[in-house]
């Protein structure tokens, strides 16, 4: 049973794009916008500081895991449409 439902799941999966310079760029510049937002919350300092940034450690980890499904999302999309 369950290698049926894993052939039915692998049939309806699309494919992927492999990791290449264009995939890494759009995910750098992702989490770089979704740390610029993070410079705009209410309360960024809570928290132990970042050394060399405004804003502390768990807003910065935060935005980081914001910004990598923000670029996992466009280059499924861009994929998905035929674009990369």
């Amino acid at each position: 049973m369950t290698s049926t439902l894993l052939a039915a799941a692998s049939a309806t999966v699309p494919t992927t794009p492999q990791w290449s310079p264009t995939v890494a760029i759009i995910i750098s510049a992702s989490s770089v916008v979704a740390l610029l937002f993070a410079l705009r919350i209410e309360k960024p300092q809570v928290g132990p500081k970042f050394p060399g940034l405004p804003i502390s450690i768990p807003t910065f980890i935060g935005a980081m895991a914001f910004g990598h499904v923000l670029g996992v999302g466009i280059v499924l999309g861009l994929t998905n449409i035929g674009r990369l």
